[in-house]
C-alpha cells in the first residue's frame, strides 16, 4: 500500500533510502540542508521541500536520518507542531540511547507512534535496499513501520521499547569494530609468517575465525572482490562513523557500568586512526595502521 512519506536527511545513507521508497511506489517528500543532497534526491524522484516543517505537513510517515542526537532532537522539536495527528515518526539515525528516548518523549503526550530504527549495512546496503533495521518502540509502532522499513531493507527486528533499537545498534557495532581489528591483526600476522591472503581467507572463512568483517568486508584486496579493500578503501562504512559508534558504545558502557575492555581499546585505535587523517577511508583500512606507520600503503 502506498504511503505519503516525509524524509529528512538525504545524505549518503538517507538519499538512497528515500530513493528506494520512491521505487516502492511511495510518494516521498524530502529535505536536507545540503544542496547536493537535495539535487541527488530530486533526480531519484523525491519531491524536495523548502523546510523540515513543509516536508512533514502532509506525511503519513516521517523518517529522519541525521548525524547525531542533538540534530535529531532539534528536528523532532521543529516538526512537532506540523505533523498530522495520525503520523508515524521513525528515526533511523545512529544516536545515543538517552537522546533516542528523549525523542520518543517529545511525542508521548500527543499519542503519536514513534520508533527508533537505526540500520546496519552501510551505504552499499542503503543503495541495494538490503539494510537491517533494529527497532525500538511499541509493538503497534513497529507493526505499522515494518512495511516501510522493508522497502528500504531486507530485515527489520523489533528489539524492545523506546531506545532498544539504538542499544542493539551500539552493541552490534562494538562487535564489528572489535572484530575488524582482530581480522586485520590476523592478516598482518599471516603476512609476517609468509601466508598469502587467499590461504588465510580460505581457512578462516570456513572455520572458527569466520565473521562478517572477514567474509563481507575483508580488509585485504583479493579474497572478497566487493570489499572496499579492492577500491583503495573508499567507504562502505567510513572509519569516522565507526569511531562515532564506538564512542557511543563506551558512553553507554560508562553510564550502565558495563565492562568493555576490548571495546575501549578498539575505540582508542579508531580514534588515533581518525586523528591521523583516515576518517574518510573505510574502517577496514585500519589494517594499514596496524602494519605500522601512519596508515598509508596497501
Amino acid at each position: 500500500m502506498s504511503s505519503t512519506i516525509g524524509f529528512i536527511g538525504l545524505g549518503n545513507m538517507g538519499g538512497p533510502m528515500a530513493a528506494n521508497l520512491v521505487k516502492a511506489h511511495h510518494k516521498v517528500t524530502g529535505f536536507d540542508v545540503a544542496p547536493a543532497a537535495r539535487e541527488a534526491a530530486k533526480e531519484a524522484g523525491v519531491v524536495i521541500a523548502a523546510s523540515a516543517a513543509e516536508t512533514v505537513a502532509e506525511a503519513d510517515v516521517i523518517v529522519t536520518m541525521l548525524p547525531n542526537g542533538r540534530l535529531v532532537l532539534g528536528v523532532w522539536n521543529e516538526i512537532a507542531a506540523h505533523v498530522k495527528p495520525e503520523a508515524l515518526i521513525i528515526d533511523s539515525s545512529t544516536i545515543d540511547v538517552d537522546s533516542a528516548r528523549n525523542a520518543h518523549g517529545l511525542f508521548a503526550a500527543s499519542g503519536h507512534l514513534t520508533l527508533d530504527a537505526p540500520v546496519s549495512g552501510g551505504t552499499v546496503g542503503a543503495q541495494a535496499a538490503t539494510l537491517t533495521f533494529m527497532a525500538g518502540g511499541s509493538k503497534p509502532a513497529f507493526a505499522r513501520a515494518e512495511p516501510i522499513l522493508l522497502a528500504m531493507g531486507k530485515r527489520a527486528v523489533h528489539c524492545g521499547e523506546a531506545g532498544a533499537g539504538q542499544a542493539a545498534k551500539i552493541c552490534n557495532n562494538m562487535i564489528l569494530g572489535i572484530s575488524m581489528i582482530g581480522v586485520a591483526e590476523a592478516f598482518v600476522l599471516g603476512e609476517k609468517l609468509g601466508l598469502t591472503h587467499e590461504a588465510l581467507f580460505n581457512v578462516a572463512s570456513t572455520s572458527s575465525g569466520q565473521c562478517w568483517a572477514l567474509t563481507t568486508n575483508c580488509p585485504v584486496p583479493g579474497p572478497v572482490p566487493t570489499s572496499p579493500a579492492n577500491r583503495d578503501y573508499r567507504p562502505g562504512f567510513a572509519a569516522a562513523l565507526m569511531l562515532k559508534d564506538m564512542k557511543l558504545s563506551q558512553d553507554a558502557a560508562l553510564s550502565s557500568g558495563a565492562a568493555t575492555p576490548l571495546g575501549a581499546h578498539a575505540t582508542q585505535l579508531f580514534d588515533l586512526f581518525d586523528k591521523l587523517g583516515h576518517g574518510n577511508e573505510d574502517f577496514s583500512a585500519i589494517i594499514r595502521f596496524l602494519r605500522g606507520g601512519t596508515g598509508g600503503g596497501n
